[in-house]
């Protein structure tokens, strides 16, 4: 994964998270009182961005509440998953690189029943 990239310009700022690279880019939301499964990943290592307030992460067993643009890289192979602690929709950018592939999640937990 890329070095993130903040630059000062005369009319703001800019965040760069890839120069160059493969990446896959998801807005994944999450509704109130929701959360993803519990899962893992063999290909590939992502870079969280939180884009709404409520967002809480987990990532090997820490847990941690994400503010707006607050970014958590999760390394390859790390159990991870995002919940929505508030009562309104959060979204979370996420940027994935490696090999993209929906076949290489290992779910280890689901509130859906789908491990």
């Amino acid at each position: 994964m890329g070095e993130m990239l903040h630059e000062d310009k005369p009319w703001g700022a800019f965040n760069q998270y890839t120069f160059n690279e493969a990446t896959t880019v998801k807005i994944i939301r999450v509704e109130p009182g929701n959360r993803l499964s519990l899962q893992r990943h063999g290909k590939r290592e992502e870079l969280w961005v939180a884009l709404d307030p409520g967002l809480e992460v987990e990532i090997d067993g820490d847990v941690s509440s994400l503010e707006i643009e607050e970014k958590i890289k999760i390394p390859c192979g790390a159990a991870h998953r995002m919940s929505n602690v508030s009562d309104h929709d959060a979204r979370m950018l996420e940027i994935s690189f490696g090999d993209f592939d929906e076949d290489d999640i290992e779910r280890l937990e689901d509130d859906h029943n789908r491990v």
